[in-house]
């Protein structure tokens, strides 16, 4: 089924009382379903057509799409570039704002700009240090933490100011996101840490890729326990592993990622490991879904984006539920008059 009341291009949905933005995803969460996001792989191009390509692939199995900001400290295509292109298209976007390359003055002037062209969600985060990308020699801003980010932003939304005190004329409806990483020693400060982004402004939470349960449950009985689920949404990040080979680099060579032994020898054992992969990652989805407090899953398939569809499928979290896609609208004249005013 399509979930009702959806925003197309054109149309844009009124703000339901309570809610910051009249996006989708805000919908999706705040009415109770299991929500579905992934990451977009920004293209080393100028071509926009290869943004489109990777954005139809979850067409029908995602509630929103990231658009990365220099993930890893890379350089690719932009954040603010990729949601102009796909919100014209309808598409519901995750701006992702990262604090290492811009000052306050930029990133206030990105988050108006996103929400200008429709983006309704936001994703504030601190950022990857430039030593571990493609240019280490780069001299990094860090004007801002996530922390003060979010503050701004949210002044901005709800108080209509910059952080300067200088009035905006019209606030960015935006929802506000951030990162947490709960399988990073010290454990138990992680959930204060998560505490103080939601009293920061953060409204839901995009976690770091999640491969032990155990140590997940811990977290989210410790998150509960400090009433926070009340407050905020928890996505929680997976994604299918090519190989055991795949996910020993991963462990030894990406910050923040914790793999523990026993994927790492189920991958070793199995006949074919990339299948493998992409049923351990539809296991996980089954397994977190039964956890208290969790809300949806962040699916980053980085080089194996056309899995998305088969592991959302296979692992039944939609339950029967479509979300919006360009092609819903294909056919509909109305609709498509309105899609055309981009072409012109």
């Amino acid at each position: 089924m399509k979930y009702v009341d959806e925003p197309v291009p054109g149309y844009p949905l009124p703000i339901r009382e309570g809610h910051s933005s009249p996006g989708r995803l805000e919908r999706i969460l705040r009415d109770g379903h299991f929500a579905v996001t992934s990451e977009l792989a920004p293209p080393d191009s100028a071509d926009p057509n290869a943004v489109y390509e990777r954005a139809a692939l979850f067409d029908g199995y995602v509630d929103a799409i990231n658009a990365t900001d220099g993930s890893g400290a890379h350089c690719h295509m932009g954040s603010l570039a990729v949601c102009a292109l796909l919100t014209r298209l309808g598409y519901a976007l995750i701006q992702q704002i990262s604090c290492r390359d811009k000052n306050r003055i930029a990133i206030q002037g990105d988050i108006l700009g996103g929400a200008a062209m429709g983006v309704c969600n936001m994703l504030c985060l601190s950022g990857d240090g430039v030593q571990t990308g493609d240019h280490p020699e780069a001299k990094p801003v860090f004007d801002l933490d996530c922390m003060s980010l979010l503050n701004i932003a949210r002044t901005m939304r709800d108080e209509q100011t910059f952080q300067s005190g200088r009035k905006l004329d019209d606030p960015p409806r935006v929802f506000l996101g951030a990162a947490a990483n709960p399988f990073v020693a010290p454990f138990d400060w992680r959930p204060k840490r998560l505490a103080k982004k939601v009293a920061a402004g953060a409204q839901f939470i995009q976690t770091q890729y999640c491969y032990d349960i155990d140590r997940f449950k811990t977290y989210m009985q410790e998150v509960r326990d400090l009433g926070l689920t009340e407050q905020v949404h928890i996505l929680v990040g997976v994604g299918p592993l090519a190989s055991a080979r795949t996910a020993t680099w991963m462990r030894n060579n990406v910050p923040g990622v914790h793999i523990p032994d026993d994927v790492i020898a189920r991958l070793n054992g199995a006949d074919d490991q990339k299948s493998e992969g992409v049923q351990l990652c539809v296991d996980m989805i089954q397994q977190l879904r039964e956890i208290e407090g969790v809300s949806g899953v962040h699916i980053m398939a980085y080089r194996q984006e056309h899995n998305v569809p088969d592991i959302v499928e296979r692992s039944g979290v939609l339950e029967g539920r479509t979300p919006w896609h360009p092609k819903l609208y294909e056919g509909d004249a109305n609709i498509q008059s309105q899609m055309d005013k981009y072409d012109d």
